[in-house]
């Protein structure tokens, strides 16, 4: 059998990973590795968060500084390699990089980081590509099936700021997204809490429910077709599958959305379009960049199969 060995790497814990056990969060993030090697290499005190040894039942905080060391991992398992067309799709996706930020324009159907039977995601491959960067994370997340704006922090200094303006909402997100049917003119504004739930099969939903965290999203209407209308979108929040779960909400879901979505609708549609991707973009973002402290604005353009969706549509 044929092994691989990960370098060091160190994962500056966000909101996303809070509360997480140290023990269930390697276990996720190295499926190939044997649970005894990661309990073996917690319990001897080589992971360490903010450089103290720890026991397999830490629960992680936000801002703890995790050190994972090298990592002997197989790599005959098919899913270890990143797929070739994916990897020349986010060689070509770079927007913008300097030495404090690296933001890119992500394709539809590429996760952002690997979980949930995925090795590789967006931070695996930039991880992989760039060895000799000593920090490289993401500073937030969209879901695998949009497209769009990402932001990946080079310093662990650019990620803190950035995340201060998240908490903040200094950040402004800007989203396109093709609806089913037509948007109503006084549907402006949804503020409808969001409740994240687990279903038996372990897939992941988010519900309006009264119990919810707030949740609020602006809405444009760009323009108006025979059966759809384009928006431009701007979520208050952030959170997890907040634009779909409103869209769906209003009775308008997006296009191809195979969790929230119509599928009696979008099965008429794809009889007649090549297409088969979630119409929803992450189009620009607004932040205070971390080094200079300039306003500075990224702009991602839709990629061909949307553009030509929409360029075609009655």
């Amino acid at each position: 059998m044929k092994y691989k060995i990960l370098p060091i790497s160190i994962i500056y814990i966000n909101k996303d990973m809070l509360n997480q056990r140290i023990d269930n969060f390697m276990h996720c993030r190295f499926k190939n590795v044997p649970k005894s090697m990661i309990y073996r290499i917690i319990r001897t005190g080589k992971i360490r968060i903010n450089k103290k040894r720890i026991k397999p039942h830490y629960k992680l905080k936000i801002g703890d500084e995790l050190k994972i060391p090298p990592i002997k991992v197989s790599s005959n398992i098919k899913n270890n390699f990143f797929p070739f067309n994916h990897a020349k799709n986010l060689l070509n996706s770079i927007l913008y990089e300097d030495n404090h930020l690296l933001i890119i324009n992500k394709p539809s159907g590429i996760a952002v980081h690997g979980g949930s039977g995925l090795n590789f995601g967006v931070i695996e491959f930039f991880r992989k590509l760039r060895p000799l960067d000593k920090f490289l994370e993401l500073v937030h997340r969209i879901d695998r099936e949009t497209s769009g704006v990402l932001m990946l922090a080079k310093k662990r200094t650019s990620l803190a700021s950035l995340h201060q303006q998240l908490r903040e909402k200094k950040i402004k997100k800007e989203y396109i997204a093709l609806v089913h049917g037509s948007w109503p003119i006084h549907i402006k504004k949804i503020s409808e809490p969001l409740l994240k739930i687990r279903l038996k099969n372990k897939q992941k939903i988010v519900l309006i429910n009264q119990k919810g965290k707030p949740a609020e999203t602006f809405f444009q209407i760009k323009k108006k077709f025979s059966s759809s209308t384009l928006l431009s979108i701007t979520p208050k929040t952030g959170r997890t599958h907040q634009i779909r779960v409103h869209t769906s909400y209003a009775g308008h879901p997006i296009l191809f959305d195979k969790r929230y979505g119509k599928s009696n609708l979008d099965a008429n549609i794809k009889n007649k379009k090549n297409i088969n991707r979630l119409l929803l973009h992450s189009s620009g973002i607004h932040f205070i960049h971390p080094k200079n402290g300039n306003k500075t604005y990224i702009k991602a353009p839709l990629d061909t199969d949307f553009k030509n969706y929409l360029n075609n549509i009655i």
